[in-house]
């Protein structure tokens, strides 16, 4: 079992929130001229071609413990349905509104830590991540009378990865994060192409395969990479660190994707919006003064100069 070293937790989720984005970013672009589950396998069968091979030179050490299995096999049917319905969102919404909807998903996971793996949450990480969830409703500013039921979606993922984040919690520290990787992108292979052979087969236009041109290609396998980096660092995080200390951290997703939209797609927030991006990279700023400070408050007192 690792132990946990929550600073180190911090910085590999943030570069999880660095990273996520982007994927997100090339999916939008995707969006209109690839079937969605098209994209959904090629994103895994590029995991599973980059992690099997490695996995497959390094000897791993064996497990142990039972119903690990099923737990990875849980975790991947979350990773595949939460992919498929962020990337069904970005078809709609805009790249910062999508992801600022989603981000719901710290404050119900750090719930969900507490009353469920039973972490210990202290009121001023709690009161952290309500200051963020507040700046990301004044991001949202939710109108589903222009947008409709795809605005919906994010919500969804948000709820989705809540319970896939618990489930890697539980496993991140029985298992390499390379490996479960390696294995979760060839499970969703497996699961993902029989969906393409049947569109194919019956001329389904959402599953039925497009032959991508070299740009095309180059997005799919691009899009494979980045998705693959951001969960092997966000798995990595909760290896070192509780969930309820990464959840305030997340947000800082927003102004990430923020950036991107309006680099990519030209979209940029108003004034309301942006007085949300600060609110909430203020609360994911906080909580790492707050890890600093107890990480130094841990410090055994042998370990102390001499004075």
């Amino acid at each position: 079992m690792t132990e946990d070293r929550p600073l180190l937790g911090i910085l590999l989720m943030l570069g999880f929130c660095i990273v996520a984005p982007m994927g997100d970013a090339v999916a939008k672009i995707l969006g209109a001229s690839v079937p969605l589950v098209q994209v959904v396998l090629l994103r895994f069968a590029v995991q599973a071609v980059l992690l099997l091979p490695i996995v497959s030179f390094a000897r791993p050490r064996p497990w142990g413990g039972q119903g690990l299995i099923g737990l990875i096999l849980l975790r991947t049917l979350l990773h595949i349905f939460g992919i498929g319905a962020m990337f069904t969102a970005l078809r709609y919404l805009a790249l910062a509104d999508a992801v600022a909807i989603a981000f719901v998903m710290p404050f119900f996971m750090l719930l969900l830590g507490k009353h469920v793996l039973k972490e210990e949450v202290g009121p001023r990480r709690l009161w952290a991540c309500v200051a963020g969830f507040i700046g990301t409703l004044l991001v949202i500013q939710p109108s589903f009378a222009e947008v409709g039921w795809p605005a919906l979606l994010p919500v969804l993922v948000a709820a989705n990865f809540s319970v896939f984040m618990l489930v890697t919690r539980r496993i991140a520290k029985r298992i390499d994060p390379v490996e479960l990787q390696a294995v979760s992108g060839g499970m969703a292979v497996m699961l993902v192409l029989p969906l393409v052979v049947a569109g194919q087969f019956f001329g389904a236009p959402l599953l039925a395969p497009v032959v991508p041109d070299a740009a095309q290609w180059g997005l799919l396998i691009g899009i494979g990479v980045l998705g693959t980096l951001a969960h092997l660092l966000m798995t990595w995080s909760l290896r070192y660190a509780p969930s309820a200390t990464l959840a305030p951290m997340q947000y800082l997703e927003i102004p990430f994707a923020t950036a991107l939209g309006l680099a990519i797609f030209g979209e940029w927030p108003n004034g309301l919006a942006g007085l949300g991006i600060v609110i909430t990279m203020a609360a994911g700023l906080y909580v790492v003064m707050r890890e600093r400070a107890n990480a130094r408050g841990r410090v055994p007192p042998a370990a102390a100069p001499a004075a």
